[in-house]
């Protein structure tokens, strides 16, 4: 059996794994296919059940395209959806009217066994900064329709995008009642941190809801969970209201994984390689992403890039999959010598070089960091003797998280915002090159958006919240109910809702504004609204 540290010291932080280890892992991970082949593909097919059951989604628009998704399962919780083992033509239908009259793009795509029956359409050619209308056909069966949109042109400047942060919706633990108030504040967009379904066993979590099975592992294992969250009416509804982007955290395959190194103790790599394929396949064919994200084995690339006119800049990072093991056995910790070392990475040399890139050619007036784990260095004891910091969130990558920061500074990156997930409580962040240096100057806000369903009902005033804002001067608001950001941007200014759920328990819960906080243009310090 491994130890974490003997599969630490055998895998390489970034560029592969040693050959021994890759040569076990390229075998591994040759079986699972992706594209595949089909002799056959039926045009007139016939459903023991409604094939979109899954309902629509729409995402990673540009100036001119969109991703419009589905996935055929007339037996959602069946590992193959209830789906013969045959190709199937599906057509889709895109309009300027949500009565379909005015057609403007229409096509057929092939839904395949090998990656689930789903379908990612990329709609090209349409016009800038406009609403869409689009439904699908399979057989005699018609989808739900799913509203759409484009993004403004480079060139121009939008007066106004506003958009929700969530994450963490663990089944189990919640209701997603959010959703229910989400759909109806006119949003352009949904960013959704990651965390989208939890990989536990049956009853692990709670009893608001059951999962399905034992903790996944499988293609088919993940299939089925993701159907299971898709089946939520709420988040049906909500992914066809307007375009998402999404990225994942650690849930979508394993709670706390490391690029190669899994959680548990003793994990061979190569299995967790071949678990995480598995994982990341299922991911791909369940959300609105372009091909360009299509996974080869192991590997898939899901940082990228989208630009809402010169008025921002969206880069979602990936803070998974490219990242070194957690310092200090991922165990709560000072920022030691471990947590400080230069060689830690979260983001992996390629993505951040990416990143860096990205920013100084930015033109736009807000250039925001969508990504999955705290970034704040909030200082979490709860003793009055003690310091200590998350080793899974950006304090256990200290280094290149400063080293980011001082970036951001000293190439005078136009009001830097980073919009975080994964922690299932509400944060508002002044972010400075080190949060402990309290007279430094501040360069970037951070908006954390609680847990959508994890955690269960939380509480406006957490125990020892006052300790916690006067240890972290850095840290302008914080509470633990579960809700998501309304987020409304102008060139002027930004102004962050924090929406608040009265109770993910039982039916009937209301959201509402719990607190709302603004950031001007030009000058990165939190304002209440």
């Amino acid at each position: 059996m491994l130890t974490r540290k003997q599969i630490q010291d055998s895998l390489r932080y970034e560029g592969g794994l040693t050959r021994r280890w890759f040569m076990a892992y390229a075998g591994a991970l040759a079986s699972i296919p992706l594209l595949g082949q089909s002799n056959r593909v039926n045009a007139a097919p016939r459903f023991s059940d409604n094939p979109f059951r899954l309902g629509v989604a729409s995402g990673d628009p540009d100036a001119n395209s969109v991703v419009l998704w589905t996935r055929l399962a007339p037996e959602p919780l069946a590992p193959d959806g209830g789906m013969p083992n045959e190709s199937v033509a599906v057509q889709w239908e895109l309009a300027s009217d949500d009565s379909f009259q005015k057609i403007v793009a229409t096509g057929t795509e092939i839904a395949t066994p090998p990656l689930g029956h789903s379908v990612h359409v990329e709609a090209k050619g349409l016009e800038s900064d406009r609403w869409y209308w689009y439904r699908f056909r399979a057989g005699d069966a018609t989808s739900p329709i799913g509203r759409t949109r484009t993004f403004p042109a480079m060139d121009q400047l939008p007066q106004q995008v506003k958009f929700a942060v969530t994450s963490c919706q663990n089944l189990e633990q919640g209701l997603f009642t959010a959703y229910e108030q989400m759909a109806q504040d006119d949003l352009d967009l949904v960013f959704h941190l990651g965390d989208y379904i939890y990989e536990y066993e049956a009853g692990r979590n709670g009893k608001v809801r059951t999962h399905v099975g034992a903790e996944i592992k499988s293609l088919g294992d993940y299939r089925v969970r993701h159907s299971q969250y898709r089946s939520d009416p709420l988040l049906h509804n909500m992914h066809a209201v307007c375009p998402w982007l999404v990225t994942w955290d650690d849930h979508e395959v394993d709670n706390n994984y490391a690029d190669s190194v899994s959680e548990e103790q003793g994990i061979d790599p190569v299995e967790f390689l071949y678990r995480r394929a598995n994982g990341y396949q299922a991911y791909y064919e369940n959300m609105p992403l372009r091909k360009s994200s299509l996974p080869s084995g192991s590997e898939m690339q899901l940082y990228r890039g989208a630009t809402f006119g010169r008025l921002a800049q969206f880069l979602v990072l990936d803070t998974r999959q490219y990242r070194s093991d957690q310092p200090n056995n991922d165990k709560a910790s000072p920022l030691n010598e471990a947590a400080l070392d230069r060689q830690q990475s979260i983001l992996g040399k390629i993505q951040k070089n990416w990143m860096y890139r990205e920013l100084i050619q930015s033109t736009s007036t807000w250039n925001v960091l969508a990504q999955q784990v705290m970034m704040g260095l909030v200082n979490r004891a709860k003793a009055a003797d003690k310091v200590t910091y998350s080793m899974d969130q950006w304090p256990g990558y200290a280094a290149e998280r400063m080293e980011i920061v001082r970036f951001l500074q000293d190439r005078q990156i136009s009001n830097p915002v980073v919009l975080t997930g994964d922690i299932h409580s509400n944060w508002v962040n002044e972010i400075r090159v080190d949060d402990r240096q309290v007279e430094a100057p501040i360069v970037a806000t951070e908006f954390v958006a609680t847990s959508l369903s994890s955690g269960g009902n939380g509480l406006a005033q957490p125990d020892g919240l006052d300790k916690l804002l006067s240890n972290n001067p850095c840290v302008k608001f914080h509470n633990t109910e579960r809700g998501y950001i309304r987020c409304t941007v102008t060139p002027k200014q930004w102004q962050a809702d924090y929406m608040s759920v009265s109770d993910v328990l039982q039916p009937g819960g209301t959201t509402s504004v719990r607190s709302s906080f603004v950031v001007e243009a030009g000058d990165p310090q939190v304002k209440n609204a």
